[in-house]
């Protein structure tokens, strides 16, 4: 890959990036952008050749990066796009901010975005997934949101545009999300801490918090609205059909299928991303043989494998 923009930011040849993701897996990408600011990521997606593939990154929290890299030019959004503030009701936080320092802010300010306190990752994966717990999605917050697009355009997107579903939402091909803006109801900060307080406390207490994991593996395998809201006539979890099928526990290389909460994969220290992969192939294997149910990854996959 030739002939890259000059930027004011970062860039990054043959980079790296299993120390990008939680999982701590993956082989390089061609090059790694870290914009310095909205107008450097703006200039550089327009003069960037139309051919060459990007891909928005986060933190990584819900990605398994395949051994072999990555062809394209991984855009990952720093500093300069972590910025939070609070006007009334109305949250506006940079896609790089963290959910749960958007959620402790929000919190302080008396806005009650408490769901997102446990949610691993950023808000511009938090938007993109459609991420939510405790009843609560982003779906039900958002307000707007600005991206820039592959042509390097600044666009403002409504809640709607997003065609928000269950762990899905709609963006233009190789457009970077910058900024969301959410509105939600009001709390009192002392009770909206004491709830996060809470929720974290049932986290650790179920999960495997300590270990390297992406969150959940596969999405749930029950009926969900339009809007991503799960249907209350269907409650069953991912966890349970996996341990019917056996596989709580189940190990591939240094991938294992956690044993405090079956639907949680994790690097138990040395795993490859083709162990990761591998072992949850064979669970979802597993799975339909006894239970007929096709489970679905919630954990992106990205990039070759090792040839």
């Amino acid at each position: 890959m030739t002939d890259l923009p000059v930027v004011r930011g970062r860039l990054t040849e043959a980079r790296a990036l299993n120390d990008l993701t939680w999982l701590r897996v993956g082989g390089p990408a061609d090059y790694l952008f870290q914009p310095a600011d909205t107008e450097d990521l703006q200039a550089f997606l327009r003069a960037l050749p139309a051919d060459v593939p990007v891909f928005p990154m986060g933190v990584g929290s819900n990605l398994i990066v395949r051994d072999g890299g990555l062809r394209a030019v991984v855009i990952r959004l720093g500093r300069g796009f972590n910025g939070i503030s609070v006007d009334g009701n109305t949250v506006t936080a940079g896609a790089a901010a963290l959910d749960a320092h958007v959620a402790r802010k929000a919190a302080d300010a008396g806005v009650d975005l408490t769901f997102l306190r446990t949610i691993p990752g950023s808000i511009g994966g938090a938007v993109r997934m459609n991420a939510g717990c405790y009843g609560s999605y982003t779906a039900d917050v958002l307000q707007k949101a600005t991206i820039v697009t592959r042509q390097g355009e600044l666009v403002e997107l409504s809640s709607d545009d997003f065609n928000f579903r269950y762990r899905q939402s709609d963006l233009p091909e190789g457009a970077v999300l910058v900024s969301a803006t959410f509105q939600a109801l009001s709390g009192d900060p002392a009770e909206l801490h004491a709830r996060m307080e809470a929720q974290l406390k049932k986290r650790d207490e179920t999960q495997p918090t300590k270990d390297r994991s992406a969150g959940s593996t596969f999405r749930n395998p029950a009926g969900f609205s339009s809007t991503g809201r799960e249907d209350d006539v269907h409650d069953l979890k991912a966890w349970k059909v996996i341990d019917n099928a056996g596989m709580r526990g189940a190990t591939k290389g240094g991938a294992q299928m956690s044993p405090k909460h079956s639907n949680f994969l994790i690097n138990t220290g040395d795993a490859t991303a083709a162990d990761l992969e591998g072992l949850g192939e064979e669970v979802r294997k597993k799975v339909y043989e006894t239970s007929g149910i096709t489970l679905e990854w919630e954990i992106m996959r990205v990039g070759d494998p090792l040839k």
